[in-house]
């Protein structure tokens, strides 16, 4: 086979494109723990439905259980999984534009090394 040449653009074009790859690794890890948050909270909030509304409900935050009343303790995770469903959108933004950064930057890598190079990840 015949040997081709890598151009420090190119070069620096894979080294984008590896760099995003780890990036968007982390941001699926951070998703799933995000989604995993909110079917917690929303666990949470079907549970306490069948609790007396003059009950103390210990709310964890931080580190420290509070006790509220039901309404209270239904606000609060409210206010959490709403929390949630943003940075579940921030993180899927986030993901989008690395994703489009990637493709253009893999059309650009497969036009000019054809089947010399391999930019796909194993999962």
């Amino acid at each position: 086979h015949d040997d081709v040449h890598i151009s420090f653009e190119d070069q620096q074009r894979i080294n984008r494109f590896a760099k995003h790859n780890a990036r968007m690794d982390d941001l699926k890890v951070e998703l799933d723990m995000k989604k995993n948050d909110l079917k917690c909270v929303e666990e949470a909030l079907e549970e306490i439905e069948l609790f007396d509304e003059e009950e103390d409900i210990p709310f964890l935050i931080g580190e420290v259980f509070l006790s509220h009343k039901l309404g209270k303790t239904q606000e609060l995770l409210a206010e959490t999984k709403n929390q949630t469903l943003k940075e579940i959108a921030s993180i899927e933004a986030k993901a989008k534009v690395i994703k489009g950064e990637m493709d253009e930057l893999k059309a650009h890598l497969y036009q000019r090394f054809g089947s010399n190079i391999s930019l796909e990840s194993d999962d």
